[in-house]
């Protein structure tokens, strides 16, 4: 049993002579006119994760709704008020430039939202993460070269849809994330456990945030594995120091995605 710990993180390396662009670009796939916040609350993360450019191709008014927070996203305003097999191609164009693609966050299960992710994951050849209602759309083993970031519950459906009892024989290029009091990481070298976090994590939008990091960090070219592990371990920690900050438990998931730079900040000063 290894728990995670802060000798395990792993943070991208930075050259001075890099250009815009090249230290990560990821595709934010998401977002309905019910969960205008995840694709916002994924964004923001990613860039505090430290990507270069963060595209969210999302219905129009979530976009607008992005925009409207975080003025460093680039946003796709997609017509209509789900996402549907009409946006496929304008997605997979886009996903050309895309270091890292991330799928699901607040896009509901409309039939034809649910088609969409089925056909993304089949086409698209980027590493990915997958991620909420996505995670509920697909079939495990369509998946290669991505992390996946259930819940218990989700995982549950998961599973029913792929009509598996069992997933570990599709680690060998994935890694899965299952989300809980103690975070499990599933991967083919072995299991990690994450114990950062506390209760407050149970509110809405610090999945969305766990899944911007994971992003952000796979588009500036951590392993799966790395990305997993440290996304998870900073994204506990930062929870933990808000619920000392606030006394209990008041946090929101904005607040967790606007504090994670100051962990990782102070992480990698004690690692030098």
């Amino acid at each position: 049993m290894k728990y995670i710990t802060k000798k395990d993180i792993v943070f991208p390396k930075r050259s001075r002579a890099s250009h815009k662009g090249e230290n990560g670009i990821v595709l934010i796939v998401g977002g309905s006119e019910e969960y205008p916040g995840a694709v916002m609350l994924a964004s923001l993360a990613a860039l505090r994760a430290g990507a270069d450019l963060v595209i969210a191709a999302a219905p129009s008014r979530v976009a607008w709704c992005v925009n409207s927070r975080i003025p460093d996203a680039i946003t796709i305003k997609l017509p209509g008020k789900h996402l549907s097999m009409s946006h496929a191609s304008k997605i997979l164009k886009t996903a050309e430039r895309a270091d890292c693609v991330l799928l699901g966050n607040g896009a509901g299960l409309h039939a034809h939202t649910k088609k969409l992710f089925q056909h993304l994951v089949r086409r698209l050849k980027k590493p990915l993460v997958i991620d909420a209602d996505a995670l509920k759309s697909i079939r495990i083993q369509d998946v290669h070269n991505a992390i996946l970031t259930p819940h218990k519950k989700e995982l549950e459906i998961l599973l029913q849809n792929s009509k598996l009892n069992d997933f570990k024989r599709y680690l060998r290029d994935n890694v899965i994330i299952i989300k809980g009091a103690i975070d499990t990481i599933c991967t083919s070298g072995g299991m990690f456990y994450n114990k950062t976090g506390n209760p407050g994590m149970t509110r809405g939008g610090t999945g969305d945030v766990l899944a911007g990091l994971c992003a952000g960090f796979v588009a500036q070219k951590l392993s799966l594995k790395d990305a997993a592990v440290t996304a998870t371990y900073i994204n506990g920690l930062t929870g933990d120091i808000l619920a000392r900050r606030h006394k209990g438990y008041s946090y929101t998931a904005y607040d967790l995605a606007e504090d994670v730079q100051q962990v990782m900040r102070a992480l990698k000063k004690k690692s030098r």
